[in-house]
């Protein structure tokens, strides 16, 4: 591994307001907001976390549902800002966290190509340049001109992570895509999240399979209940999730 630091969770506490009560509807909630009569609970989905991942790392993040791991990674992604403490990213993240998050579903699978390349930041020169290596990977050729709202969504899972892993980003975020889909395919977004460690990607990845996470990652951070319960070598910290 490099030594140099990718991404740095200094000391992350993440906190959500939950109503603690229940609504008819949605004019119910908005009177009784406005007469500052709705009363919320404090739920923090991460608790002090701190860990530092080094260029060319696989870092997987491990835990029940509920752990706070999806959290986690909207935060280094930037999609949510953390209560306390702070997030330090070095370099370009192309984030795979909620399937089809950046599709309109309504523009075609082509016109979603090139949409979801400007918000990762690509002109479009370049994702012409990308387009065929992205339809060939997805195996959706004869569905580029199909709306995506007819997708299902292993087909959506395949287009957005053949956008996601054009070029080389230096952090990639994949959080349980390659759930969806057939084991072949699944075997082949696996070789190549391999070949983009090779080239010095920074991965960080969520999977509710073990044997996934053991195969691709080398680092593990293991979340329960919001806290950092262990962070380290990835067959020590399996084995004992494992028995846990």
């Amino acid at each position: 591994m490099d030594n140099k630091v990718m991404v740095q969770v200094n000391n992350v506490s993440m906190k959500f307001n939950l109503s603690s009560e229940k609504f008819d509807s949605f004019k119910e909630y908005v009177i009784k907001s406005l007469k500052k009569q709705v009363s919320f609970d404090a739920f923090w989905a991460l608790q002090d976390v701190s860990f530092e991942i080094y260029k060319g790392d696989a870092l997987g993040l491990i835990g029940l549902n509920g752990s706070g791991k999806s959290t986690m990674l909207k935060t280094i992604a930037g999609v949510l800002k953390p209560t306390k403490g702070s997030v330090k990213v070095y370099g370009s993240v192309a984030p795979l966290i909620e399937l089809g998050a950046g599709f309109d579903m309504d523009l075609t699978a082509r016109e979603n190509v090139f949409l979801n390349g400007a918000l990762l930041g690509y002109r479009r020169s370049e994702m012409e340049q990308y387009y065929d290596d992205i339809v060939g990977f997805s195996e959706l050729k004869d569905f580029m001109d199909v709306p995506v709202k007819n997708f299902s969504s292993g087909m959506i899972s395949r287009l957005a992570f053949a956008i996601a892993t054009i070029g080389a980003p230096d952090i990639l975020i994949v959080d349980e895509v390659l759930s969806v889909g057939d084991f072949r395919f699944q075997e082949k977004c696996e070789l190549r999240i391999q070949k983009m460690m090779d080239k010095g990607t920074t991965i960080l990845f969520v999977s509710h399979s073990i044997e996934q996470v053991k195969k691709i990652c080398n680092k593990i951070v293991w979340l329960e209940h919001g806290h950092l319960k262990m962070f380290g070598d990835t067959q020590i910290i399996c084995d004992i999730y494992s028995q846990s």
